[in-house]
């Protein structure tokens, strides 16, 4: 049985953050065989029980949740830091022509493997992703994070129209291929699959009509998409879709809101947006740093706690500009204070670490499960050094409380801070 003794980082139900500067986590496994915590908290109080255990012993770090990354993009590692004048001509550009590689099988497990162990190097043990509109990309990214243990959900983007060539599908095969995929590979080990309408503009209504009834037919799988993400794009899906009330309301009239579903972005909302997503229990993937590279706006968070609809943050990489979940936490910050009200809105460093945590993990339906290191949650943790650096290491030592010390990870930190990823004792990273 692995019992760890190190500082340790985990959350309380209602989103606060609780910290040992001394504590212990052990860990064993569950009926299934799936390593779990079995015990979290101060080591003083807990070590008795564990006497006879051997002890990792890990002076000046910190063990703290694996994070959740709502939204990215595997197929778009390669597109990362592509210049473009904004939205629709980065995808016309760059996204659309890349991604019509990934029919071949070959690259796409290339590309797969690269993509997991960079999110595992930067301490994301959880991903919600796109694959392509091709089946193969899914196979090959599912069959990549089951090698590795991870717990990741994707599906196969449909998009029939208003895309290229070597992206667009053909609206029946894209359900039929659909179908499958969710019955090859939805609740097989740590997988789940999401239905991936790419956003409502390259959607004929036949299609997102069938996406609707695949959401119907199977209630546990996730839906993903894009909304309300850039001005042009909102302007382009009600040309389209005349008849909706909102560009919101396009998926909800194809029966594409519910709980598990998640749309990226939700930046130019108004109340009654709001108000659907509360009251239908989807939830927005908030991505920070792709809406400031590709000047798309700034999430409402002061609008999304005044209605009360849930989030959590991500890296949407390739139009993010990062996998690593620091800077991703350091541009919500930005957000924040720059896209609220006059006086700006400052997200506190509990509050940020917790939407890529334990807060992104609720907005998934997965409370509990991962995004968390309280007992009975699955065993996916980093390993975290705070002297990363010479001026990480100075400013982490003056910390005087833990809002302190999670800012200074948050501004000066990145993929050097994460030690070492587990998953179900699985290690990966400089010490493995």
């Amino acid at each position: 049985m692995p019992v760890y003794r190190s500082a340790l980082l985990r959350f309380a139900d209602d989103g606060c953050a609780l910290y040992d500067e001394d504590g212990l986590l052990a860990i064993g496994p569950d009926a299934q065989g799936r390593q779990r915590v079995l015990a979290a908290g101060a080591w003083q109080a807990l070590s008795p029980q564990y006497a006879h255990e051997p002890v990792t012993h890990l002076p000046g770090r910190i063990l703290a949740p694996g994070f959740v990354d709502m939204h990215i993009h595997f197929p778009q590692t390669d597109v990362i830091g592509s210049p473009a004048d904004g939205l629709l001509p980065w995808l016309e550009n760059y996204t659309f022509p890349h991604e019509s590689r990934f029919v071949e099988s070959e690259y796409s497990g290339q590309v797969a493997q690269f993509f997991i162990e960079e999110l595992l190097r930067n301490g994301v043990t959880t991903a919600l992703a796109f694959s392509t509109s091709h089946p193969a990309s899914v196979d090959a990214l599912f069959t990549e994070a089951q090698r590795q243990q991870m717990r990741l959900i994707t599906g196969k983007v449909l998009q029939d129209r208003h895309s290229p060539d070597g992206v667009r599908d053909d609206t029946e095969q894209s359900l039929i291929d659909t179908d499958a995929l969710i019955q090859r590979w939805h609740g097989v080990d740590r997988l789940g699959y999401a239905i991936t309408p790419r956003f409502a503009p390259t959607s004929t209504h036949e299609q997102l009509r069938g996406a609707g009834e695949l959401a119907a037919r199977y209630p546990d799988v996730w839906i993903q998409s894009h909304v309300a993400e850039n001005r042009d794009e909102i302007r382009w899906a009600r040309e389209l879709f005349p008849a909706a009330r909102s560009y919101l309301g396009v998926y909800d009239d194809f029966g594409l809101m519910r709980e598990r579903a998640v749309y990226a972005h939700c930046i130019h909302f108004d109340d009654d947006d709001r108000a659907l997503m509360r009251d239908t229990g989807a939830v927005a993937a908030v991505s920070p740093t792709s809406n400031l590279f590709l000047g798309s706006g700034f999430f409402d968070y002061a609008g999304a706690d005044r209605v009360g609809f849930g989030y959590g943050l991500a890296s949407d990489v390739g139009g993010g500009t990062s996998f690593s979940p620091f800077h991703t936490m350091l541009a919500a910050y930005y957000v924040g204070r720059e896209g609220q009200t006059k006086q700006g809105l400052s997200l506190s460093p509990q509050r940020l670490w917790w939407q890529h945590t334990a807060g992104a993990a609720k907005a998934l339906g997965l409370a509990g499960v991962v995004g968390n290191l309280q007992p009975g949650c699955e065993a996916d943790f980093v390993v975290l050094n705070p002297e990363a650096t010479p001026l990480l290491a100075r400013k982490t030592r003056q910390a005087r409380n833990l809002d302190e010390l999670l800012f200074a990870l948050i501004v000066l930190g990145d993929d050097r801070v994460v030690q070492e990823t587990v998953i179900s004792q699985a290690k990966y990273g400089s010490s493995a």
